[in-house]
């Protein structure tokens, strides 16, 4: 009641019962129990879980605003969102980041390759890219953190083809863009370990797990959230299933794209 900012009359008044009837239940030696009816009321008036009333859990909190509070969606649309996802990964520093990119991964992209995807974009110049590209690798050779990627095979065939997302991408960035992938394979590695997966086997959203303290799905124009733990190591299993069944791992990667 003093959190709520309520007395015994306003709390009275909010459920629609007796002061005394309040009173009573205040009264460390009176006998009465309230019915479910009113401590559910009760319990909505204060802002609180029936659990917690009746000395169930140690946890106030309702457990809709615990749900929402264990998932939640900001905004990803390729702008500030790319400071988000920054931030996120440095309060993840020391913790395994897993990572399944929407296209390429941003950190091993040549600042000619991100000139020209950026250019389509609206409300991202190419310029804050590449200092978002250069951040995070350089966040990536300072942490403590190990850092797993995993990518359809697909997507580099298509990138050194030309062909669907590629296609209109000029010929001599996209020879470099794949040299610097297989160079940055190779200098990362075993720090950073990137899996190539068949999709026609295995499947995945783009989504970051960021050890125990968060997994991130990227939806498109949001971010999915999860803080909830048993979330939290559903998609890690997920994740590391991808890695398992890779046909090219993470040691083969550099040499794989050569080949390609």
């Amino acid at each position: 009641m003093v959190n709520a900012g309520l007395n015994q009359s306003a709390l009275a008044r909010a459920i629609g019962c007796n002061r005394s009837t309040i009173s009573q239940l205040l009264d460390d030696t009176h006998s009465r129990l309230p019915n479910a009816q009113l401590v559910a009321e009760i319990a909505s008036a204060l802002g609180v879980s029936v659990d917690w009333l009746l000395g169930l859990t140690d946890r106030p909190e309702r457990p809709a605003d615990i749900i929402e509070a264990a998932s939640q969606i900001s905004d990803a649309k390729r702008t500030a969102a790319d400071e988000q996802m920054i931030d996120w990964h440095r309060e993840a520093d020391g913790f395994k980041v897993r990572h399944v990119p929407a296209t390429l991964p941003d950190m091993l992209k040549t600042p000619e390759f991100l000139t020209w995807e950026y250019a389509a974009l609206l409300g991202k110049t190419p310029e804050q890219a590449i200092a978002n590209m250069e951040e995070r690798l350089a966040w990536l050779k300072t942490t403590n953190s190990d850092y797993e990627l995993a990518l359809p095979k697909h997507r580099m065939q298509s990138l050194l083809r030309r062909t669907g997302y590629y296609e209109d991408c000029p010929a001599d960035v996209v020879s470099a863009q794949a040299r610097h992938f297989a160079e940055q394979c190779d200098a990362l590695f075993p720090r950073v370990r990137v899996h190539f997966y068949d999709e026609r086997k295995l499947f995945s959203a783009p989504l970051t797990v960021f050890g125990h303290l968060q997994a991130v799905l990227y939806i498109g124009d949001c971010y999915l959230t999860f803080r909830q733990t048993s979330r939290i190591k559903r998609i890690t299993t997920h994740f590391d299933h991808l890695v398992k069944y890779a046909d090219v791992q993470g040691r083969e990667a550099a040499d794989w794209i050569r080949s390609l």
